[in-house]
């Protein structure tokens, strides 16, 4: 069995966020992170692998210095990693993404009792939109906001988070699950995985290797592939600092709002 996790590098965005004229992020100007959903994504690969065994490999598209986030993830206990890199495929919005990744898994196959399992969205985008795009693409099942993921042979059982409580869902592998933060907590590395993380076989799927792939079509990929247009991006102002009330001051402020405010 494989579970493939697809992830993301994504800007630490508790630091400045630089934005090129063409409104696509300066991603090399900027500090990255793995993206934080992604992160429980793998969690709930290494869980099952511990429970049932399973070869998990980790996926990410994007410049070449995302090797050391996949690393990392090797480092926690992944077997293996493909980064999918290539001028091709910069400035995709979440559709050529999409199509992109769907191509890269097909090149490493999947087989009757497979998972994919992405992140339920990326802090840098929040569309929560790419994980359902693969599965689309590759025409599997899918469900998405999981919270707890129970496997017996090539069923899944996924208890998905709802708005106002919890449905439960049986889904037939191969299938396609996204993952919110409180399915688990992801585990951290530790020195033996350093040090054989370096050993794990490590591939970079470019352009050459999925164009034969007829979801690789540069009428639909990268920036000039994408149907999303940008129409602006900006670092918001941060907030200017409070006053403390106390007193007289405080009062008054209790009562316009008991009070005063519009509509009451």
């Amino acid at each position: 069995m494989k579970i493939i996790v697809c992830v993301k590098q994504v800007p630490d965005t508790s630091g400045k966020v630089s934005v090129k004229p063409d409104g696509t992020l300066d991603r090399a100007s900027m500090d990255t992170i793995t993206n934080p959903d992604d992160l429980n994504a793998v969690e709930a690969a290494l869980s099952l692998k511990d429970r049932l065994g399973a070869e998990v490999i980790v996926i990410s598209m994007g410049p070449p210095p995302a090797e050391g986030m996949l690393r990392e993830l090797m480092a926690r206990g992944a077997d293996r990693a493909v980064l999918v890199s290539a001028r091709e495929f910069g400035g995709s919005d979440t559709y050529a993404t999409s199509q992109i990744l769907a191509a890269a898994i097909k090149k490493i196959g999947l087989e009757k009792e497979d998972i994919i399992l992405c992140g339920r969205q990326a802090i840098d985008g929040d569309t929560a939109q790419v994980g359902p795009q693969i599965a689309e693409k590759l025409g599997l099942p899918q469900v998405s906001y999981a919270a707890d993921i129970e496997k017996e042979g090539d069923t899944l059982t996924v208890r998905r988070m709802l708005e106002d409580g919890y449905m439960m869902i049986r889904v037939k592998t191969p299938c396609l699950i996204t993952c919110i933060k409180e399915l688990n907590e992801p585990r951290y590395m530790n020195v033996k995985g350093i040090f054989d993380c370096y050993a794990k076989p490590f591939e970079i799927f470019d352009y050459e290797m999925l164009k034969d792939d007829p979801l690789i079509d540069l009428g639909t990929i990268g920036l000039k592939g994408s149907p999303t247009n940008i129409f602006r991006s900006f670092t918001p102002m941060g907030k200017s600092g409070g006053r403390m009330l106390s007193g007289d001051e405080k009062a008054c402020a209790v009562s316009w709002r008991r009070y005063c405010r519009p509509g009451i």
